[in-house]
């Protein structure tokens, strides 16, 4: 997942209509605005390292200074600077112009940005009680913030006269792209609504802020609460020494020394259901994984059910059918009726190969012996089984190959130097906010400094599940700024003194995320509001899920598919099976994402005035009428811990991730037909995906790059449903 501004999530993307750029030049922001020195005052000024911009490469945040108690002062201090730089242009006597008005809009708001992108990266990587205070208190305060520049009627009156006259300024292509883009953000935060209807607005954006950092709190919550305390070592049987090890030190960190913890990621299917020969424990994992947030305090289902209708009610003002209607109006896909075709077009081969799938672990079961019906807990655990006797593949065999650190060197970075020319050099004399994260230098083949990179892949207590790529500094020539971005995972570090083995799932992952890290790096554009990650949610999934697919490219698991012990490579007859068996289980696979993005669709498809739901009704009932209500394949997230839609980021937007991958299969296919692994292929995807942001429009991108637009073949073979392109 790829969250492109911790501001603009905070408070619903409203933000972004003050361009809050990452930072200004030294030389402008050293001495902090009247305002801001009259709030702090000059001595806190001197103390609190995120009211001046970084003296560290490219602004990289001074994590060796920054503490929690500066993160409240400097956010407020960054909303009253921004607020007097906002009424400065809103209440400019001279004629709304590109420069004083637009320009200027993209040089505001740095303060703010720089302690938001810095404060809402740690919500989800260190986040403790005191932090999440914080995050409750300012929430609010920042979505009243948005809504203070987005309906600012004089602000508005400008943006709109330039926009009017847009084709009569002789504007480069970049900037007419950006007079658009910020004229339609105004629009469609509600600044053509009458007074009483931008009240109203303001009410429904309160409230939805404090709810969905409530649910965002919750999980955080629920994910250390409902990890599973094991007493007995003999339960754990499947697992490997090493998992078990780590299980044990888990335990212990939690002061429970002598016991096995098992700790839980945020999807409902669990790594653990596959090696846990103890059916009774495997069926504990899997329902306190799949029926999180619906008991106690952390009860989720009242916030699912308001949160969508809120949205309903926000898109009807808008002048929209319905949220997912809002949502995709800036899509490439456009209309809800364009997803829900293309991913119903897929139901009837993708259940087939599911119904296949699971006749073939049903079998299995009752050839070991079983004499039960397949259920959610036993279709990983006995799909392995099946693997291992269809492609005479075992897991425990494999996993060895994939030792962490030689797939990031000699995987993800030897890939990236291959398509790219990049280098990454270790920089351990950058702060980081945490031991595990390291700092990297990024650099391009001609030797020139690019970027800094910051690694932050294994799990901990604290940090919020899954994997996302985020910044702390956006890419843009007016300002002179230089990337900074960082990947987040949570990969179970070895235990102590021993390496530590990744699945392929989490392999795959390191790829996709440094793709949106890429999408960052790359970027070449001139102001900060069109830089790298700010595309559509279905196109922004396409550059991370087009590098996927390197991790299984011959040349490059080759390289980095070695034994952690011995340093053989991996034999070719087990990398054959490898690639032989990636189809396997895509029913599976395919399936648990599509009920999710249906369910996503249809929570977001209700309208104003539909009454609060019941939850779990709602959920089935949606999965019934799109024919995908499979009981042993729920969906992949279930509304009470689907953070992707009900937490907002991705709110009728999960689909998103199917939509880029038929890009990303078709542009990974094409590169292949072109040469494959090599700095030309790089440099034409580069020029014309990764450097242009928001510049341009994403087909527009797209076929510059490909030459035409893309087809569903590549994605069909990609998914084992299609043996070869007719």
């Amino acid at each position: 997942m790829m969250k492109k501004t911790l501001l603009a999530s905070a408070i619903a993307s409203v933000l972004a209509l003050s361009a809050c750029t990452d930072n200004k030049p030294a030389a402008e922001q050293q001495t902090p605005a009247p305002a801001v020195a009259a709030k702090q005052g000059a001595d806190a000024t001197m103390a609190n390292p995120l009211l001046t911009v970084s003296p560290l490469q490219y602004q990289a945040p001074q994590f060796d200074l920054i503490k929690v108690e500066h993160y409240l002062p400097a956010m407020e201090a960054g909303i009253i600077e921004n607020a007097a730089e906002i009424e400065t242009i809103a209440n400019n006597t001279e004629a709304a112009t590109f420069d004083n008005t637009i320009v200027a809009l993209e040089k505001s708001g740095a303060l703010l940005d720089r302690a938001t992108s810095v404060f809402f990266n740690m919500t989800g990587t260190i986040s403790n009680p005191e932090i999440l205070k914080i995050q409750a208190t300012m929430a609010p305060k920042l979505a009243a913030h948005g809504d203070n520049i987005s309906l600012n009627p004089k602000l508005f009156a400008r943006v709109k006269a330039i926009y009017d006259a847009r084709k009569d300024l002789k504007l480069d292509s970049e900037a007419l792209r950006l007079v658009e883009v910020t004229y339609e953000r105004f629009v469609r935060a509600g600044a053509l609504l009458n007074d009483e209807q931008k009240t109203t607005i303001r009410a429904l954006n309160e409230e939805h802020s404090k709810l969905a950092n409530q649910f965002g709190q919750n999980l955080l919550k629920i994910t250390k609460d409902i990890a599973i305390v094991v007493d007995d070592k003999a339960q754990l049987a499947g697992m490997s020494e090493a998992e078990i090890a780590a299980a044990a030190e888990g335990a212990k960190a939690r002061g429970q020394d002598g016991k096995y913890i098992i700790e839980l990621t945020n999807t409902t299917r669990q790594p653990a259901l596959a090696v846990l020969e103890n059916r009774e424990l495997r069926q504990k994992v899997w329902e306190a994984s799949a029926f999180r947030g619906t008991t106690g305090e952390t009860d989720n289902r009242p916030l699912v059910a308001r949160l969508t209708q809120i949205r309903a009610e926000k898109a009807k003002l808008l002048g929209f059918d319905t949220w997912a209607d809002y949502q995709l109006g800036q899509s490439m896909a456009q209309k809800p009726q364009a997803v829900l075709s293309m991913l119903s077009s897929m139901v009837p081969a993708v259940v087939a190969n599911t119904k296949l799938e699971a006749a073939a672990i049903q079998e299995m079961i009752k050839a070991q012996g079983g004499d039960f019906e397949l259920q959610p807990w036993d279709w990983e655990f006995y799909a392995e089984k099946v693997r291992k006797a269809k492609y005479d593949l075992d897991e425990s065999q494999v996993k060895p190959y994939f030792e962490f650190e030689r797939v990031l060197q000699d995987g993800v970075f030897y890939t990236m130097n291959q398509l790219f020319g990049i280098t990454m050099k270790p920089r351990p004399d950058l702060p980081v906010y945490h031991p595990d994260v390291k700092a990297y230098e990024v650099f391009d083949a001609d030797g020139t400094s690019l970027a800094i990179f910051y690694a932050d892949y294994f799990a901990r207590e604290g940090k919020r599940g899954g994997a996302w790529m985020s910044s702390f500094v956006n890419q843009n020539a007016l300002l002179g700024d230089k990337p900074v971005v960082v990947n987040v995972m949570n990969i179970p570090k070895g235990p102590a003194g021993e390496p530590t083995l990744v699945s392929y799932d989490n392999v795959t992952t390191m790829f996709h995320e440094f793709g949106h890290g890429l999408h960052g790096i790359f970027s070449k554009v001139t102001y900060p509001s069109l830089s790298g990650t700010a595309v559509s949610r279905d196109f922004v999934e396409f550059p991370s899920t087009f590098q996927e697919d390197w991790a299984a490219h011959p040349q490059v698991l080759a390289n980095y598919a070695k034994h952690y012990k011995t340093g053989e490579a991996i034999p070719a007859d087990l990398l054959a099976k490898i690639l032989k068996s990636r189809s396997f289980n895509q029913g599976y696979d395919t399936l648990e994402y599509m009920a999710a993005a249906l369910v996503d669709m249809e929570w977001h498809s209700l309208p104003a005035g539909a009454p609060l739901q019941d939850v779990e009704k709602f959920e089935a009932g949606a999965l019934k009428k799109h024919g995908v209500d499979f009981a042993a394949v729920p969906p992949r997230y279930k509304s009470t811990f689907f953070s992707h839609s009900i937490g907002g980021g991705y709110s009728a937007g999960y689909y998103a991730y199917m939509w880029s991958e038929i890009l990303a299969a078709d542009a990974f296919a094409y590169v292949q037909s072109q040469g494959g692994l090599k700095i030309e292929n790089g440099n034409n995807y580069r020029t014309n995906i990764l450097s242009v942001g928001n510049t341009k429009p994403p087909m527009e991108a797209y076929k510059a790059f490909r030459g035409q637009e893309p087809t569903t073949d590549a994605l069909l073979i990609r998914r084992g449903l299609k043996t070869s392109v007719n």
